[in-house]
């Protein structure tokens, strides 16, 4: 497995990181919660539990990708956040987070993580736009992302078949002007 070198980034709460010995059994420790799969645009009603090769296969995609962290606070895994679509010439990336620990949500972890992550993406990198999809009825993403400083800049209608229901992707941006930093 190739590994790539990336800095602990850090808010007041979370710790973005790279992987750990052990990030395996803490992932599959977190399996596969339905809601929370639906909330990334999975179908409930497909999930299955997760699987000692999936746990190790998401751990090695975020060892191999120079943008992927691992969220941890309070030692504990909750999930990931990274940045992909990085076009350097235009100074943009898209963002994306997955909290996996159900007791992690609601709590401004994620949104934490998200504002750790565009500060290193502007600061560091030296990019001047994020970008991301999120699921019109994921009312607690749209509110993360919207206290980090994204603007709803569009609609895609229909982008997304959950079960057999249709839902809209929003499309949100911020700008690096824009980000409501860490106090």
């Amino acid at each position: 497995m190739n590994t790539v070198a990336k800095p602990v980034l850090r808010g007041h709460r979370v710790v973005l990181r790279d992987v750990l010995p052990g990030d395996v059994d803490r992932r599959f420790a977190l399996g596969n919660t339905p809601d929370i799969i639906r909330m990334f645009g999975g179908d409930p009603g497909q999930v299955r539990d997760i699987t000692r090769d999936a746990a190790e296969a998401w751990v090695n995609a975020l060892q191999t990708d120079a943008n992927a962290w691992v969220i941890e606070a309070e030692a504990r895994l909750l999930g990931s956040v990274r940045l992909h679509t990085v076009n350097h010439a235009d100074k943009r990336a898209q963002i994306a987070i997955g909290i996996l620990d159900p007791a992690a949500l609601g709590k401004g972890l994620g949104t934490e993580a998200m504002r750790v992550l565009a500060a290193h993406a502007f600061d560091q990198i030296g990019l001047h736009r994020l970008g991301c999809r999120v699921l019109d009825f994921n009312d607690r993403a749209v509110a993360a992302y919207e206290k980090v400083g994204f603007k709803v800049e569009g609609r895609e209608r229909e982008a997304a078949l959950i079960g057999k229901d249709w839902h809209d992707d929003l499309i949100m941006g911020l700008l690096d002007r824009d980000l409501v930093r860490l106090t």
